[in-house]
């Protein structure tokens, strides 16, 4: 806060060089005033006469406070002793609560954004350069470590100098008063505080001589010069002298020299007029001052005071904004501000905790990770860019399996009022409470929950329904036990999905069929799909409970992408479900850390149960709806594209991090559908989550996981596969007669395990070469294990001729462990003993 002119200084200011001292003239009779300002003074000077008529006032009140103080002290407390009053503690008196700048770090420790009242970092005195005490020292109370909370003799000193000059030359109060009137001012929290801080009443400078006097009392010297250096006013925005010094010359005040310590001392008393920024004539002029006056004082030799004099104030201005519209990750950092803003744990009202934020001083650290936010935002801004000509958004969220950690939240905006072009202040990636978003119809991603409660019941993968091309939604029952039928209404098959045919639960979830789907959620129950979709984490954007109807399965709630990455993370991390959580940690100023809600992790499903999910949900990369779009490592994800083409969603993962991806138009998906977009001159046709969701997954994943080791998947337990693998039966191929290396590649192309039996007698094939299989050649599904026999050439020829030894045939089930494939065999191992079958 800015010092009180004159009351609150320590040394002389300029003098109006060439002008007469501007003063008020005595009235005698009906004579006219005399003009208190010349027709030629500069509204500068006005300005600067008007100050000091005002600091001479408050140093005349100064003396007429103390000179009343016996009277004052007697008439408040009656028999007691007026000193004794005088030196005890006031009531009231606190020094917390000085407004300090916060900041939310991202993990490595690099800075997202600064959060501040006042643009204040409190430092101790060894990081404030030794030069720089002592400049502030010099012109504002030399004789600091001299004199107690009131210095009698500076004060007596300084008015009789001012009365004599007619100007104020030299201030009355010590850096004790003054740090008493800042942290009065600073602190203040309603109206009535301020205006007791600043009116100009003998009550008032008691009051301040009282608090200075405890003071004094409670802390050393050093340390009621730290606090003063770090409450002070230095002008343009900047509290304190470590902001001050970064803001004025970008380093921090441990590392100040001569001139700008001595520029940073001189502006405190008047920050307004000596701000080097907008007066730097005046701040120089003040600087030479401070100079003169540490060489005066002795604490600097006159050469050197006069050398730097010389030099000019060299001014590297650095600016520091406030809030999250100039961070690098703005959407992850407005998230991290409202989880501070409207979580209890950081104060039980929002003013309680808009004031921690402000003005607590605070270092937020949190999850989010570089080389994820950029990749993700490269991804989101390549394929639907900030300001496309049809008007799109797009969103994604990723977060760590296992930990809940946001490693990256992105939007193809930038932080901003939606009247401009290319900028929102709505988080599209976020759900209504850390966002403003509604959130949006997720579709065929909630097949996953479906799928994930069909696999909890132990259906097994080679479970088979009909899907018909349309289905009547009659028989479900809501958690309540409600009728949630609808004759009237008929489901189709979006345009990605395929009907009028029997699928297994590995097929129906890669062709993502929405009648197969209709029937699992009535074979399964519509509570018990809703359920696990809450186990998983899974809420409107709203914040509601979800809504149930037959239709849930096609993802008709809106959610937000944050949530819906939560829920298949828990798929990587086997099951287990965490919170998404942004922040790990929060120190307060005075170093002290808060406690934090966690991610509160638990198992939500069976580890066999996820694993069963991964597996299917694997091939939709690699056989299903998004084929080709897989990363060259275990993945999995589904597909998602809304009735009407109103939005498309890719949701996936890795067992080290998953993603969602939303693609729409933030003006409503049902105006402004994606059936024949083309956007920036590329033309999509119908868009689905393949389409561009899926890609930008793909390429964001890609570069979030560069350094990282790929995990795999774990295996299925045994009886998901008692009907098979699910996959829809191929021919095998007939590879009798040929050499074994051949035949093993031709099984292995069609999608089949290979295994060797023993060998047998065959006078059909020459020795060496593939005799038998089993199963013979026909059907199989793929995945099945096809046993290959090898011909030992002819058998013996018993009476009768013809005929050979009767060979038996092995089991069709794959053997556990296979036989040892002879050297022309060697190669990669078969599909069903790597540890990710899928």
């Amino acid at each position: 806060m800015p010092n009180e002119a004159g009351s609150d200084g320590g040394d002389a200011i300029p003098s109006l060089r060439g002008r007469p001292s501007a003063g008020h003239g005595p009235l005698q009779g009906r004579r006219r005033s005399r003009r208190v300002f010349a027709t030629t003074t500069t509204r500068a000077e006005k300005a600067r006469a008007l100050r000091g008529l005002g600091a001479l006032g408050g140093l005349a009140g100064l003396l007429v406070a103390l000179m009343l103080l016996p009277t004052a002290c007697t008439a408040g407390v009656g028999a007691r002793d007026a000193a004794g009053w005088f030196e005890s503690e006031p009531e009231g008196l606190s020094t917390s609560g000085v407004p300090q700048r916060s900041r939310i770090l991202a993990a490595d420790g690099s800075v997202l954004a600064t959060f501040f009242y006042q643009n204040r970092v409190d430092v101790p005195l060894d990081r404030i350069a030794p030069v720089a005490r002592r400049a502030v020292l010099a012109i504002e109370d030399s004789r600091f470590y001299q004199h107690g909370a009131i210095d009698s003799q500076g004060t007596l000193r300084a008015l009789a100098s001012n009365l004599s000059n007619g100007q104020v030359t030299q201030g009355g109060s010590g850096i004790t008063q003054q740090y008493v009137k800042n942290l009065l001012l600073t602190t203040a929290d309603s109206a009535a505080e301020m205006r007791a801080a600043k009116e100009v009443s003998a009550a008032r400078k008691i009051r301040e001589l009282r608090f200075a006097v405890a003071l004094e009392k409670r802390y050393s010297k050093d340390e009621i010069l730290r606090r003063y250096l770090n409450i002070a006013y230095y002008g343009d925005g900047a509290y304190g002298i470590e902001a001050a010094a970064r803001h004025y010359f970008s380093k921090p005040a441990a590392r100040l020299e001569l001139g700008e310590a001595a520029l940073l001392a001189g502006v405190i008393r008047y920050p307004y007029a000596y701000d080097p920024v907008h007066h730097p004539g005046a701040a120089r002029e003040r600087r030479d001052i401070v100079l003169r006056r540490m060489a005066e004082l002795g604490w600097l030799d006159h050469d050197a005071a006069e050398a730097a004099v010389r030099e000019p104030i060299g001014l590297r201005v650095q600016h520091v904004q406030s809030g999250c519209v100039t961070s690098s990750a703005p959407f992850f950092c407005d998230y991290v501000q409202r989880e501070i803003l409207t979580n209890t744990a950081f104060g039980d009202t929002p003013q309680e905790r808009e004031k921690l934020l402000k003005r607590g001083g605070l270092t937020i650290r949190t999850t989010l990770d570089w080389r994820a936010q950029k990749a993700a935002q490269r991804a989101v801004d390549g394929h639907v860019p900030r300001r496309n000509s049809a008007g799109k958004a797009a969103a994604e969220a990723m977060v760590e399996p296992g930990t809940g950690k946001i490693k990256a939240m992105v939007v193809d905006r930038r932080l901003g009022p939606d009247r401009e072009r290319g900028k929102t202040w709505i988080n599209f990636a976020a759900d209504a409470s850390h966002g403003s978003s509604i959130g949006m119809q997720a579709g065929s991603t909630f097949k996953a929950f479906t799928l994930a409660a069909a696999l909890d019941e132990g259906l097994p993968f080679g479970t088979r329904l009909m899907a018909p091309r349309s289905y009547t939604p009659v028989g479900y029952r809501d958690c309540k036990g409600r009728t949630r039928s609808d004759p009237d209404s008929e489901l189709r098959n979006s345009a990605d999905g395929e009907g009028g045919r029997t699928f297994s639960l590995v097929t129906g979830t890669h062709h993502s069929v929405n009648t197969f789907f209709l029937a699992l959620e009535k074979k399964v129950g519509l509570c018990e799909t809703v359920e696990m979709a809450e186990r998983l984490g899974m809420r409107q954007a709203n914040g509601q409970a979800l809504e149930q109807y037959p239709s849930f399965t096609l993802g008709f709630n809106p959610v937000s992408p944050l949530r819906l990455a939560a829920a298949y993370a828990a798929f990587g991390a086997r099951g287990r479900y965490c919170t998404p959580i942004a922040i790990t940690q929060v120190t307060v100023g005075d170093g002290h850390r808060m406690k934090v809600p966690g991610a509160d992790c638990k198992q939500a499903i069976d580890k066999g149960v996820a694993d069963a999910v991964n597996y299917v949900l694997s091939g939709v990369l690699t056989k299903g709806t998004a084929k080709g779009l897989g990363l060259g490592r275990p993945a999995a994800g589904k597909t998602g594209t809304v009735d009407n083409f109103s939005a498309a969603w890719f949701a996936g993962y890795t067992p080290e991090l998953a993603a969602a991806v939303w693609v729409g138009d933030p003006r409503g998906g049902y105006r402004f559908p994606m059936d024949s977009l083309c956007m920036d001159g590329r033309c999509y046709g119908a868009v689905f989550g393949a389409t561009i969701p899926a890609p930008i997954w793909q390429q964001s994943m890609a570069g979030a996981l560069s350094d990282t080791s790929a995990g795999s998947f774990h295996r299925p337990p045994a009886h998901f596969f008692s009907r098979g693998s699910g996959e829809d039966k191929v021919k095998v191929p007939d590879v009798r007669g040929m050499r074994p290396g051949e035949a093993v590649a031709r099984l292995r192309a069609a999608g089949f395990t290979v295994g060797v039996g023993s060998p047998v007698r065959s006078d059909k094939y020459k020795k060496g070469t593939v005799a038998e299989t089993s199963p013979p050649a026909g059907s199989a599904e793929p995945g099945d294990t096809i046993t290959l026999r090898i011909s030992k050439g002819p058998g013996p020829r018993g009476p009768g001729g013809g005929g050979g030894e009767h060979i038996p045939v092995p089991p069709t089930t794959p053997p556990t462990t296979l036989p040892t494939l002879p050297p022309d065999l060697a190669g990669s191992p078969p599909p069903d003993q790597r540890e990710n079958p899928a």
